[in-house]
C-alpha cells in the first residue's frame, strides 16, 4: 500500500505526486523524491524498483523481508534494513512486535518499505518538513531522521524491561522462588536477546557512515549518523548490563529454590528421626519371643512409652537448635 509519494525542491514540499511523475523528478538535479510504502504488493514493489532503477538483489530483500539488520551500497545507492520493535496491540505490558523496515536512498529520492509494523513515519515527515534548512541536504536527511526514530523508539522497551526486571527480582525476595519465576526470567532474556539482535548488527552498519570512507548519499550528515551510533552504543550497553544482571537473577533464583528443597529435606529427614526411635523401640518389643528379658517386667511398658518419648523430646530440642524444625 502507498503511503506517500512526495516531491521536494531545496527542502520544500513541492506535493503529492503519482508513482507514474517519480522518474521526472528524480532527474532534476535540485529535487528528491520520498515515498513511503507498508506491506506492498509484487506489483508495486516492481514499478518503484523500475522508477528508481533500484538493484534487483536489494529488491529481492526489500520483498521477501525477514532481513537482518544492515546497510548495504549498491553503487550511488544505499540499501537498509532496521528492526522496528513496537508494544503488542494485544498484550502491551508482556509482548512487542518486531517489524522491519527497508529503505532505499539515492542521491534524489527515498523509499521506505515498512512490513509488521504498526507505528509509521507521519511524524518523521512532519518534523522533516518543519526544518527546510535539514531537508535542503535531501535523501541523506531524511534516511537519518527516519533510522533516528527507529532508534529513539528502542529506549522505551529497554525502559521496560528494566523495569520487569526489577519486579521480578523483587518477587524472588518477596516470596519462595518457583518455576514460574524462572519462566519469567528466560522470557525476559529472549525479549531482551531480540532488542540485541536489532542493535548490535545496526551499531557496526551505522558505523560505516560517518567514518572512513563515507557514501556518497551521507556526505554532509556524518555527525548525524554519529549520533545515532551514540544512542545505538548506549543502547547496546543498557544491553549488556541487562544481561549480566538477568543470569545472576536467574542463579540466584535458582540458588534459593536449592536452598528450599534443602530445608524441606532437613525437616524430612528430622521427623523422619522423631519417629524412627519408637518405631524401633516397639519392633524390639513386638518380636514375641517367649524368653526376653524385660518380658515379665511390671513397669516394662510405661518406661518403654517413657523411653519413646524422652528420646523424641530430645531429638526434638536438638533439632530446633540447629534449625531442622
Amino acid at each position: 500500500m502507498l503511503i506517500n509519494c512526495v516531491a521536494y525542491q531545496n527542502g520544500r514540499k513541492l506535493g503529492d505526486i503519482p508513482i507514474e511523475d517519480i522518474s521526472e523528478y528524480v532527474s532534476r538535479p535540485d529535487c528528491f523524491v520520498w515515498v513511503a510504502l507498508f506491506e506492498p504488493d509484487e506489483a508495486e514493489m516492481t514499478l518503484l524498483a523500475d522508477e528508481f532503477g533500484l538493484h534487483e538483489l536489494a529488491v529481492e530483500d526489500a520483498r521477501k523481508g525477514h532481513q537482518r539488520p544492515k546497510i548495504e551500497e549498491y553503487g550511488d545507492t544505499l540499501f537498509a534494513v532496521l528492526h522496528t520493535i513496537d508494544p503488542d496491540p494485544e498484550h502491551p505490558d508482556s509482548d512487542f512486535v518486531v517489524g522491519e523496515t527497508a529503505i532505499f536512498v539515492g542521491r534524489n529520492f527515498i523509499l521506505s518499505v515498512r512490513r509488521r509494523s504498526p507505528q509509521g513515519f507521519a511524524s518523521v515527515r512532519a518534523r522533516a518538513e518543519r526544518e527546510p534548512d535539514n531537508l535542503a541536504h535531501g535523501a541523506g536527511f531524511v534516511f537519518y531522521a527516519i533510522m533516528d526514530t527507529v532508534v529513539d523508539r528502542y529506549f522505551p522497551v529497554l525502559d521496560k524491561l528494566e523495569t520487569d526486571l526489577e519486579e521480578l527480582e523483587a518477587q524472588i525476595f518477596r516470596g519462595a522462588p518457583t518455576r514460574a519465576n524462572i519462566e519469567a526470567f528466560y522470557d525476559l532474556k529472549y525479549r531482551l536477546m531480540v532488542l540485541k539482535h536489532a542493535v548490535a548488527p545496526l551499531m557496526e552498519a551505522v558505523g560505516k557512515l560517518f567514518g572512513g570512507r563515507v557514501p556518497p548519499v551521507c556526505i554532509g550528515s556524518q555527525e548525524y549518523f554519529r549520533d545515532v551510533y551514540d544512542h545505538l552504543a548506549r543502547i547496546n550497553q543498557a544491553i549488556e548490563n541487562l544481561r549480566e544482571m538477568l543470569q545472576t537473577a536467574i542463579s540466584v533464583s535458582l540458588t534459593l529454590i536449592s536452598l528450599s528443597e534443602s530445608e524441606v529435606t532437613k525437616r524430612l529427614a528430622a521427623y523422619g528421626a522423631l519417629i524412627t526411635v519408637p518405631t524401633l523401640i516397639a519392633g524390639i518389643y513386638g518380636m514375641n519371643f517367649e524368653h526376653m528379658p524385660e518380658i515379665a517386667w511390671t513397669y516394662g511398658y510405661p518406661l518403654a512409652l517413657g523411653a519413646m518419648v524422652a528420646i523424641d523430646v530430645g531429638l526434638f530440642i536438638k533439632f530446633r537448635k540447629v534449625g531442622w524444625l
